[in-house]
C-alpha cells in the first residue's frame, strides 16, 4: 500500500489547521483539506459523492462535535457527528480499500483509575460526549479493519478555541480566576499530534501494520489549575489564580477526575519521542504572543 493523496476533514479545527501548517514539510503527500462547508459531519448521507470525487489514498477525520456540556442537550447532533459520521467515513474507506484515521478522547474513561489508561482499557464514559466518542470508535473499527483511532486529551493550539487561549484572554481581563485543581490529565499540543499522525502515514508507506487504538498526549501530567499556573508564568501575567474542587464548579456534563493516557504504544511502534507538555506550551505561547494574542 502506498499513500499519496490524503483527505483531511475539519480543516478549520485545531488539528486540521496544524496538519495544514505541517503539510508543506512532507511533499511526498498531497493533502486535500475540507471544512464543513464542503464535507459536513452532520450530513453523513453526502459523504459518498464528495469522497468519490476526490479519490483519496487515506482519510484523516479531525472534525468532531466537541462541546462537552452542550452534548448533554444536543444529543442527536453529537451522536450523528461523533458516531454515525465516523462509521460512514470508515465504511467508505473500507470500500476504497484505504486506511481511515480518526481521533477520540480521554473522556471515554470513567476517571476512577490511579495509573495511566492503556489503549486496551475498557471504556466507561461518564458523560454523553464520551459516549458518542466511544461508540464512534467501536463503529469505525467494525466498519473497517484498517481503522486507526488516536485518543488524545486537553488539546491546545495557536488556532481555534482552547484552554490556553481562553486563559490568556481571561488573565488579561480579570484580577483573579478560580480553576479546577482536582482533575488530572495530559495536555496535548495539536502541532505535535499532527506530526505524529504524519509519522504514522510514513510508517504505513514503509509497510508497517498500523491499526487499532493508540494514545497520544504530551508527556507529563498536570491539573487544570497547574496548567493555568504555567500559562500565567510563561505569559508573564499577574492574575491571581485559586484552585477549586470539581464539586465547586458544577457543569452539565460530568468530567473524569483522572484521565491520564499511556502513550507507550504509539511511541514504540512509530519510534517517536513525545515532547513534554511544558515545552510544547512554551512554544505555543511564544507564537501566540508574537502574533499579539
Amino acid at each position: 500500500m502506498s499513500i499519496h493523496k490524503i483527505l483531511v476533514t475539519g480543516a478549520n479545527g485545531q488539528l486540521g489547521w496544524e496538519l495544514a501548517q505541517a503539510a508543506s514539510s512532507f511533499p511526498e503527500f498531497e493533502f486535500v483539506f475540507v471544512d464543513r462547508t464542503i464535507l459536513d459531519l452532520a450530513k453523513p448521507e453526502s459523504f459518498d459523492a464528495i469522497i468519490n470525487s476526490i479519490v483519496p489514498d487515506a482519510i484523516i477525520n479531525t472534525a468532531a462535535y466537541t462541546a462537552v456540556d452542550k452534548a448533554e442537550i444536543e444529543k442527536e447532533l453529537a451522536y450523528t457527528v461523533n458516531a454515525l459520521a465516523v462509521q460512514e467515513l470508515a465504511r467508505i474507506s473500507k470500500n476504497l480499500g484505504i486506511p481511515f484515521i480518526s481521533y477520540s478522547t480521554d473522556y471515554v474513561f470513567n476517571g476512577n483509575a490511579t495509573s495511566p489508561y492503556l489503549p486496551d482499557t475498557t471504556v466507561d464514559p461518564v458523560n454523553y460526549y464520551g459516549t458518542t466518542k466511544a461508540d464512534g470508535e467501536r463503529m469505525a473499527m467494525d466498519a473497517n479493519e484498517q481503522t486507526i483511532i488516536i485518543r488524545t486529551s486537553w488539546v491546545f493550539s495557536k488556532h481555534g478555541n482552547n484552554f490556553v487561549k481562553t486563559m490568556l484572554r481571561l488573565m488579561k481581563e480579570r484580577a483573579n480566576l478560580s480553576i479546577v485543581g482536582d482533575q488530572q490529565g495530559r495536555p496535548t499540543y495539536a502541532k505535535d499530534l499532527a506530526l505524529a499522525t504524519i509519522q504514522m502515514l510514513i510508517a504505513i508507506n514503509k509497510g508497517q501494520e498500523i491499526k487499532g487504538i493508540y494514545h497520544y498526549a504530551n508527556t507529563g501530567e498536570t491539573s487544570w489549575y497547574e496548567f493555568a499556573q504555567k500559562i500565567k508564568e510563561l505569559a508573564d501575567l499577574k492574575c491571581d489564580l485559586k484552585a477549586i474542587n470539581t464539586i465547586d464548579f458544577p457543569t452539565p456534563a460530568k468530567r473524569p477526575a483522572y484521565s491520564v493516557l499511556d502513550t507507550h504504544k504509539i511511541e514504540s511502534e512509530i519510534s517517536i519521542t513525545i515532547p513534554n507538555w511544558e515545552i510544547a506550551l512554551s512554544e505555543c505561547i511564544v507564537a501566540l504572543l508574537k502574533n499579539n494574542y
